[in-house]
């Protein structure tokens, strides 16, 4: 029965091209936009983790509740202590101190006066350490421009338009000029060994990376931290792994009357993150359920075409004896057909699109020149397992429901009349 189904599709074109073009479409465009979303949600945790939150970041009760604002003021003090405590008792997490600090980068000509200045927002990380993850979660050395990374004390990078800017040459002297950890006014002499370039509109505008252990001593933050940023061994981000550590963490060192306690938080908890990475998730959703609505609807109008071409097929068909159930069954076995075929083209082609998009991405650094969200401004899509079933199974839902709803009208036939339609 399925093969002579199937040579009743292929023979006559009229009944299968059009449906499953539909669906292809709709399979092709269902899985381009799963992966972009995905592509999407997957570079802005990774940007974010990264460069800003971690996947759990520790603080003092202080400092989180003004995060925004880089108070330094309430860093807290002991970070080695600590440090060393959290690798003992979270052996499977990579953990980092991290201070973030903004200021003016002054660049004195030869007479030692200003002859350029810009605001910069600087960060202090591990350089030199042996058991130091940097360089590989910053993607620092991919990201050199000109010149190289810091190697000794008292040397800095700074991101390439930044020094385009203020007409800085490697080698030359910068001077920091920000606030100490007690309020009172720093000024450091740095020497700019090289230059970066992230691809994150925010750091790329005006950034500068030192080691933290020169940055503590120019904002007298001795053996403080602002922030240690903790992330799975994996660098992949798990919420329920991430609330386990949170709370255990918290139960142990959080205490509510001391307001320099260090606090765990998730990457989820920051930022406005997790209302993010929810509606990323939603929209998905949407994406598929519209789908299947919107094609259904299609497939419906596109079946009563087909009935209407085929009324006195049909009616043959139920003169001759066949149950009205079994001919009702017969065409939802072929719109079943054409629905998994239909997908599986589309699967593919939109696979090919979506692969293409992950390798080349899409420059959108043109829309984001203001931005300040830690997104790259290369958008590119994600191709995951779930992406070869995601238009798959709707693309066969829709069909079935278009082919189950216009079939309806086999069993308003009336035998009685069959005749004398087919007179006619």
């Amino acid at each position: 029965m399925i093969r002579f189904l199937l040579k009743g599709l292929i023979r006559d074109r009229s009944r299968s091209l059009f449906p499953v073009l539909t669906v292809l479409a709709g399979v092709m465009l269902t899985v381009v936009l799963y992966c972009w979303i995905q592509g999407i949600t997957e570079d802005m945790i990774k940007s974010s983790a990264n460069f800003e939150t971690g996947h759990v970041k520790i603080m003092s009760q202080a400092y989180a509740a003004e995060s925004d604002q880089i108070p330094n003021d309430l860093a807290f003090v002991g970070a080695s202590e600590l440090l060393k405590e959290l690798n003992a008792r979270f052996p499977h997490m990579i953990w980092t101190p991290r201070i973030k600090f903004g200021g003016l980068l002054d660049i004195p000509d030869e007479q030692g006066e200003t002859r350029a200045q810009g605001p910069v927002m600087g960060l202090g990380v591990d350089l030199f350490s042996s058991q130091s993850r940097e360089h590989s979660l910053l993607n620092l050395n991919n990201s050199v421009v000109r010149g190289r990374l810091p190697e000794r004390p008292g040397e800095i990078v700074i991101s390439d338009d930044f020094a385009g800017r203020l007409k800085i040459e490697l080698g030359e002297t910068a001077t920091l000029i920000s606030s100490t950890m007690y309020g009172g006014m720093a000024a450091h002499n740095f020497i700019v060994v090289g230059t970066i370039r992230f691809g994150i509109v925010a750091l790329d505008r005006g950034s500068m990376i030192a080691d933290i252990s020169d940055v503590q001593y120019a904002l007298d933050m001795e053996d403080a931290s602002g922030e240690i940023l903790g992330f799975f061994n994996d660098s992949f981000y798990y919420p329920g792994r991430a609330v386990d550590l949170t709370a255990a963490f918290n139960n142990r060192f959080q205490k509510s009357d001391d307001a320099f306690s260090p606090i765990m938080q998730t990457l989820s908890d920051q930022g406005g993150l997790g209302e993010l990475l929810d509606l990323m998730d939603t929209f998905s959703g949407i994406v598929i359920t519209i789908f299947v609505v919107v094609m259904s609807i299609v497939l419906w109008n596109a079946g009563l075409i087909g009935s209407m071409r085929r009324y006195g097929e049909i009616g043959v068909r139920l003169a001759i004896g066949e149950r009205k159930s079994h001919l009702y069954r017969s065409m939802i076995a072929e719109s079943l057909m054409i629905g998994c075929f239909g997908s599986i083209l589309g699967t593919i082609v939109g696979l090919a699109i979506s692969y293409y998009l992950q390798v080349k991405g899409l420059d959108i650094s043109s829309m984001l020149r203001n931005a300040s969200m830690m997104i790259s401004d290369v958008m590119r899509a994600r191709v995951t397992p779930t992406s070869l079933i995601i238009g798959f199974v709707p693309g066969l839902i829709a069909t079935f429901l278009g082919t189950a709803i216009s079939g309806i009208g086999i069993y308003k036939r009336q035998t009685s009349h069959l005749m004398k339609e087919l007179e006619v």
